[in-house]
C-alpha cells in the first residue's frame, strides 16, 4: 500500500506490517485524523468519541498510534448530548460541534445518537 503525499515512510512499514495478504487486517488499531495524532501521541488526548455499530476495541486493549501505543481504560455506549465539556476538551475539540462534525464520517448525530465514548492512556513512547 503507498501512502499519501507528505506523510512519513514510517507509515508505509506500519501498513505493511497491519495488513496481511488478501486486505485481512492482522493488527487492531485505533485511527485518529491527522491534526490530533500529535496530541494523542503526547498524551494531551485521552479521550474518543466513535459512531460504531459495535466496539471496535477492547478495555485493556494496546493499539500503536505512530510511534507509541495506547491502553484502552473504558469503552461505554453514552448519547451525544451527555457529553460533557471536560471530555470534549480530553477529545482536542474546542466545541460540542466540532465534535458532532468529526464523529459524523459514519452517519449524523442528533442529541439522542449513541457513540462509543473511549477513553485510554498513552504506554509505549519510542524515541522519534
Amino acid at each position: 500500500m503507498a501512502t499519501r503525499p507528505g506523510e512519513p515512510a514510517l507509515l508505509d512499514a506500519w501498513l505493511a506490517a497491519a495488513f496481511r495478504p488478501g486486505g485481512e487486517r492482522s493488527i487492531q488499531l485505533m485511527e485518529f485524523s491527522r491534526e490530533l495524532r500529535e496530541d494523542v501521541m503526547s498524551g494531551e488526548i485521552t479521550v474518543s468519541f466513535r459512531l460504531w455499530r459495535r466496539p471496535k476495541v477492547r478495555e485493556g486493549g494496546q493499539y500503536p498510534v505512530g510511534p507509541v501505543k495506547i491502553e484502552v481504560d473504558s469503552v461505554e455506549l453514552v448519547p451525544f448530548a451527555s457529553i460533557t465539556a471536560a471530555d470534549i476538551r480530553r477529545s482536542g475539540e474546542r466545541d460540542r460541534e466540532s465534535l458532532r462534525q468529526r464523529a459524523a464520517h459514519s452517519g449524523p448525530i442528533a442529541d439522542d445518537t449513541l457513540l462509543y465514548r473511549v477513553e485510554f492512556h498513552l504506554v509505549e513512547s519510542q524515541a522519534r
